[in-house]
C-alpha cells in the first residue's frame, strides 16, 4: 500500500492525468554505482513497476503505459537480453493484476519474443481482460517506427484491396491502426534517469503530451516522486495550439 504525502496533498484530484507513460531508465547505471550486475538494477526496477502501479491505482489514473523493452534493446548483449526475458516473465504475477483489477495489454512486435515468454504473457493478457481498474500497457520489444511502418503497410494492403481511398485517409485513420487503438493519448510522459529524449517511444501518440524528465534513477523512482511529476502537469497550460485567452475562455 503506498503511503501519502506532502506532494500528494497539493494535487488537485479533479486533474489527473487519465494516461501515464514512463521510460523506465537508469536500472544499469543504478547497478554500475553500486558496484552490481546490470541484472540487480533490473531486478530492483520490477519492484519500482510494483510501487508506480500501485501509486497510478491510488491516484486515480485510468490507463500506464510502461517501456519495458524497446526493439533496438535487442542489439545488447545476448546474456543481458536472456535475462531481461526471464525477469520480465517472473514480473508478471497474474495474482497481483488480479488482486488490483489491471488489466494487461502488451504492444510491440510480440512474435520476436520467445515462446517460453510470449505464450505466458499472451495469456496473462487474456485473463486480465475483464478486468476494470487500471489498464497497464507493457511496450514489450517495441519502438514507435516499428508501430508506424506497421501502420503504414497495414493501411497500404487496404488500399490496394479497395478497401480505402489513399486520398481520404484521416489522422483518425491512423489512430485506428495503431498498436494502442481505442487507448486515449498519453497526457504526462515521464523519463527517468537523467536523459532527455524520446527513445522511439510513442512518437506519434505523444505529440501533445506534457514531457517530465527527472534525474532519479528507475529503481529509486516513488510514490512521491510520481506525485512530483503529476504535480509538475498540473502546473502547465494545456493549449494545443490555441492562445491562453482561448484556453481560459473555455474553461
Amino acid at each position: 500500500m503506498v503511503q501519502s504525502n506532502e506532494i500528494q496533498s497539493k494535487l488537485d484530484n479533479s486533474r489527473i492525468p487519465s494516461h501515464v507513460a514512463i521510460i523506465m531508465d537508469g536500472n544499469g547505471r543504478w547497478a554500475k554505482q553500486r558496484g552490481l550486475d546490470r541484472s540487480v538494477g533490473h531486478q530492483h526496477g520490477v519492484d519500482t513497476v510494483h510501487t508506480i502501479t500501485e501509486s497510478a491505482i491510488a491516484l486515480g489514473v485510468k490507463y500506464l503505459t510502461l517501456y519495458a523493452f524497446s526493439t533496438e534493446n535487442w542489439n545488447r548483449p545476448a546474456a543481458e537480453v536472456a535475462a531481461l526475458m526471464a525477469l520480465i516473465l517472473n514480473s508478471m504475477e497474474e495474482s497481483l493484476f488480479m488482486k488490483n483489477n489491471v488489466r494487461l495489454l502488451i504492444i510491440g512486435d510480440v512474435e520476436r519474443l520467445p515462446e517460453e515468454v510470449r505464450g505466458p504473457v499472451l495469456k496473462l493478457v487474456e485473463r486480465t481482460a475483464g478486468n476494470t481498474g487500471l489498464t497497464e500497457i507493457i511496450a514489450l520489444s517495441y519502438s514507435s517506427k516499428w508501430e508506424l511502418t506497421e501502420v503504414v503497410r497495414k493501411i497500404a494492403r487496404e488500399a490496394i484491396e479497395g478497401k480505402c481511398n489513399p486520398e481520404a485517409i484521416t489522422e483518425q485513420d491512423l489512430d485506428n491502426h495503431l498498436a494502442t487503438a481505442g487507448i486515449p493519448d498519453p497526457e504526462l510522459l515521464i523519463r527517468t534517469g537523467g536523459e532527455q529524449r524520446l527513445s522511439n517511444f510513442l512518437l506519434w501518440q505523444c505529440a501533445y503530451s506534457e514531457l517530465y524528465f527527472c534525474d532519479t534513477y528507475w529503481p529509486d523512482f516513488s510514490h512521491e516522486d510520481f506525485c512530483k511529476a503529476i504535480f509538475d502537469y498540473q502546473q502547465r497550460e494545456r493549449r494545443f495550439g490555441k492562445t491562453s485567452e482561448q484556453i481560459q475562455q473555455t474553461t
